[in-house]
């Protein structure tokens, strides 16, 4: 079971001896299709078999990583790169002010406390001393609204899984509370006690794939044990549906939200002031979003899409707080309304143009006061209370580490508050936006980063990275990981394909279900653009993506196989007819349908699959896929069979590998020096692939 490194004569053409994946005769019958599974047996992530499997090919992996000749100089480069002071905006919080720092090359970043803006810092949780190797990650700080104790959640090795402890908030002692089994939760304080989501625990030694059904919101009150936690709220029609709690800071209203089952969430009300009240049910359309902001006096000011698709502002009155009489502050406008926050009696809403953020301040009577302007093109994020007259913003762009400002709402003025020092000279790079046109004519946006001196010679290497999915808008944003491969000639390329929300819902459903295919030409439109402006070649484009973004890569990779040089699909979904059966998997149908829906849905998705259009003897690209054994949201059977199937397909030309992280999940809480292996690893892979001759000496 051993890999083997046979050297030819040609460079950069090392023939790869993969380990033998055994084949079993599986087959699956969806409406009359028989269709094959030989390697189902990879779908047990615990047996004896798979775990011999993943070690044979992390030692083929491992092997190939370490004979790039320029791998432990890239390293050290992103090391050097990545030892930044990275620091918060600042969260006032019961007349203290709360923010988390990262000295440059901690696992986690730990969370310090001062008692004014100049005060000297104290630590306030540090998640380093949460384990030895760094696994353990903050997922959470939740202050209860008297100010006297803290829940934090935690996760162990990147799972979903979160646990849930309480700590006195002013000496910093822990306290015996500590809940397990909870997902997809915060702390939503009510008095002594808080609310939070979980589930049953689940089967010893299925932790990590059984299916999660019955969410539950309970009700845990601080001193008692988890078994006296009471259920409040349960709906065993829908076992595959999510529930969540939060509360508004005056404590009368409590908030649940329940998902999955749409595009949208329902959203019910109780009051907290009248004993054993019922949940009110406010809507009744899951295709739909509707999240709540603020509760001022009667006022519940709410976020949503309704009869908006590109966002507005309502406002309900809890007294009548039903759909039928909220009435709209602030409606719909051309650009997307990505994000609405009530600070110092003031709304800050954060638009979308051409996916970059826009910042305007609003009064609570829905009429615009101010717009402010942003420092260039990126993305911000607002810090400050509903009363309190102090705003913080943070700011980020392509070639701008995280920096935070400290706004002045009656002046409509900032300062620099805080800024990270990097070991690279930002002015040296530049950031265009492009518009090309898709398969179908619509124009799809895309960021391109590279140096000053960039000539259009047809010969620049690419990183080409997308998502398009799930509503997710991708913004502009610093990684440091990025820097080394722009100083050697590249081009970082970020598209804005459908699926994503970049313009709104419409955007978004345009690339769902039996339009999905709509991403994948968006991504290859990109690629052939970026090829016939003459920024490169398809011998010197890489494509990239994780999870959604990771079925973006395996598809156009399958697609097109002729036009990139380099794939590294991580954490995708590959197997399109099963993703629904594991974990929470069945919770992405509203983008993609499922093969049980229809013979129509069925033969749609099977024509897309990653994991099902591989064919043997074909000339793949060089192909490195990246998966975790602890990973419970995109489970990693599916690179697993994907990566047995390339292997067995590719025509060996390229290399097909794959890279399998321990004691780390989705990619959420990956201590620092895990994400540093690993951006070497794929960096060098691209690098290499890509025929670079890197120089690291900076």
């Amino acid at each position: 079971m051993s890999g083997i490194m046979v050297m030819s004569c040609a460079p950069q053409q090392k023939k790869l001896i993969y380990p033998e994946t055994a084949k079993v005769d599986t087959v699956d019958v969806y409406f009359g299709t028989q269709v094959p599974d030989p390697y189902r047996w990879l779908e047990n992530d615990t047996s004896a078999a798979t775990t011999a499997w993943v070690e044979a090919q992390n030692k083929v992996t491992n092997e190939y990583l370490s004979q790039i000749p320029f791998r432990e100089n890239l390293l050290k480069r992103l090391t050097t790169l990545a030892d930044y002071e990275k620091i918060s905006a600042p969260i006032k919080k019961h007349g203290k002010y709360y923010f988390s720092k990262n000295d440059g090359l901690q696992n986690q970043s730990v969370f310090y406390v001062q008692d004014s803006l100049d005060g000297e810092p104290r630590v306030f949780l540090d998640p380093n001393k949460l384990s030895d190797d760094g696994t353990v990650a903050l997922t959470g700080l939740y202050f209860s609204n008297d100010g006297k104790y803290t829940a934090y959640s935690i996760s162990r090795s990147g799972s979903d899984w979160s646990e849930i402890f309480v700590m006195d908030t002013e000496s910093g002692k822990l306290l015996e509370d500590h809940i397990e089994w909870a997902k997809f939760t915060g702390a939503a304080w009510q008095g002594d006690g808080f609310y939070y989501s979980a589930y049953d625990a689940p089967a010893k030694g299925k932790e990590f794939s059984n299916v999660n059904e019955k969410h539950k919101i309970y009700y845990h009150k601080i001193g008692e044990p988890q078994s006296k936690d009471k259920l409040i709220y349960q709906n065993p029609a829908y076992p595959k549906r999510f529930y969540t709690a939060s509360t508004s800071e005056d404590e009368r209203i409590l908030f649940l939200t329940e998902s999955g089952a749409g595009r949208g969430n329902n959203l019910f009300i109780r009051d907290l002031k009248k004993p054993n009240s019922p949940f009110i049910q406010l809507t009744t359309d899951l295709d739909y979003q509707y999240y709540p902001i603020e509760v001022i006096g009667d006022q519940m000011y709410i976020y949503t899409n309704y009869g908006a698709p590109k966002n507005r502002i309502m406002v309900a009155d809890i007294n009548r707080p039903k759909l039928e009489d909220w009435k709209e502050l602030v409606p719909e406008s051309e650009a997307v309304l990505s994000n609405a926050e009530v600070i110092g009696g003031k709304l800050f809403l954060t638009y979308d143009k051409d996916a970059s953020n826009h910042a305007y301040v609003y009064g609570l009577d829905g009429k615009q006061i101010q717009e402010i302007q942003l420092p260039s093109l990126g993305s911000v994020g607002f810090s400050g209370n509903k009363d309190d007259k102090e705003c913080f913003f943070g700011f980020t762009s392509f070639t701008i580490p995280g920096a935070t400002y400290k706004y002045d709402m009656d002046q409509n003025t900032y300062e620099l508050y805080r800024a990270p020092k990097v070991q690279f000279n930002s002015d040296d790079f530049v950031t265009e936006q492009v518009f090309f046109a898709s398969k179908d004519g619509v124009k799809v946006p895309m960021f391109l980063t590279y140096k000053k001196d960039l000539k259009k010679d047809g010969k620049n290497p690419v990183f080409l990275y997308g998502y398009g999915g799930f509503g997710i808008s991708l913004n502009p944003g610093f990684s440091a990981m990025r820097i080394p491969f722009l100083e050697n000639g590249g081009i970082y390329a970020q598209v804005n394909l459908r699926g994503g929300s970049e313009y709104g819902e419409d955007w978004h459903v345009a690339g769902t279900k039996m339009q999905k295919q709509n991403v994948f030409d968006d991504f290859i439109s990109a690629a052939e653009y970026l090829i016939n402006e003459k920024y490169t070649n398809k011998d010197k484009i890489a494509i990239v993506g994780g999870s959604n973004g990771g079925l973006l890569v395996g598809a156009c990779m399958t697609q097109r196989p002729d036009l990139f040089r380099v794939a590294i699909p991580q954490v995708g979904v590959m197997d399109m007819l099963r993703y629904h059966k594991f974990t929470i998997g069945w919770n992405w149908a509203s983008d993609y349908g499922t093969s049980e829906d229809s013979k129509e849905m069925f033969e749609y998705l099977k024509g897309y699959s990653p994991l099902h259009n591989l064919k043997p003897g074909t000339k793949y690209p060089a192909t490195l896929v990246t998966t975790a054994d602890h990973d419970d949201r995109v489970v990693p059977a599916h690179s697993f069979k994907f990566a047995a199937t390339l292997q067995a397909d590719n025509d060996g030309t390229n290399p097909t590998l794959i890279r399998i992280d321990s004691k780390a999940g989705h990619g959420a809480g990956k201590p620092m020096a895990k994400v540093l292996e690993e951006q070497a690893d794929i960096y060098g892979f691209i690098m290499y692939n890509l025929d670079m001759k890197p120089d690291f000496k900076k």
